[in-house]
């Protein structure tokens, strides 16, 4: 059953505010461990007052965090083409995608398969189930090109796995494409921009041309434009 998240106490308390154990996933986990218990919670997206399914085991299930609220403010109107959002979570940023642009096909991507499955639900819910594909990457084809790369990328899976993982998605921008990223400041979004504009494709050329379009809340909004 879903139980609207107003009528739950917070998570890692219980209702006289004592503190309960926490689950210990991590958001990046493939199969979280923690009960699969569902609940409902008001968001807006793209203009909208809409109800959203969330669960434990992923990443931020009680709200919209606050970076993918700041990249949110900034981000343009989804192109009417190919848009991907890397590490999708219970999927804010395809959803606002998909329910902003009627032409947009989002794929939405993430590890955490219950992450993928409250994508799905919540695309289906808000009538959007046509425009967007929560997968995995292996169930992405190896010559998938987008129009436009939205993420708020997983910083704590380590430097190493997160700069493999935008090296696999980031070069896959199509041309005149661009990806928007947001960054916390003190986890490292000014060395990871320095990162990023030094990186060069297999003909040599760079991923693409990266502005700093904005900072707010200790976040950074990076975009990386393919001219």
């Amino acid at each position: 059953m879903l139980v609207p998240l107003s009528h739950r106490p917070p998570t890692g308390t219980t209702t006289g505010g004592t503190v309960a154990s926490v689950s210990e996933d991590h958001y990046f986990s493939a199969q979280p461990a923690s009960a699969d218990e569902r609940r409902l919670i008001p968001v807006r997206l793209a203009g909208r007052d809409v109800e959203v399914e969330t669960a434990s085991g992923i990443f931020s299930p009680g709200h919209i965090d606050l970076g993918t609220q700041v990249l949110l403010r900034h981000l343009p109107p989804a192109p009417a083409g190919a848009v991907l959002d890397l590490g999708c979570g219970w999927g804010p940023l395809a959803l606002t995608a998909a329910l902003g642009t009627a032409d947009a096909r989002v794929t939405a991507l993430d590890v955490n398969r219950r992450a993928l499955d409250l994508a799905s639900r919540n695309a289906a819910r808000l009538g959007v189930a046509d425009r967007v594909a929560a997968v995995t990457a292996d169930e992405v084809p190896a010559d998938a090109r987008f129009d436009a790369i939205w993420s708020n990328p997983p910083i704590r899976i380590g430097k190493d796995a997160l700069h493999e993982l935008l090296a696999a998605w980031l070069p896959r921008l199509a041309a005149d494409g661009e990806a928007w990223l947001v960054v916390q400041r003190n986890l490292g979004a000014d060395s990871l921009a320095r990162w990023i504009s030094d990186q060069r494709g297999a003909d040599g050329e760079p991923w693409g041309r990266l502005e700093k379009v904005g900072s707010a809340k200790g976040f950074r909004v990076l975009r990386l434009v393919r001219d």
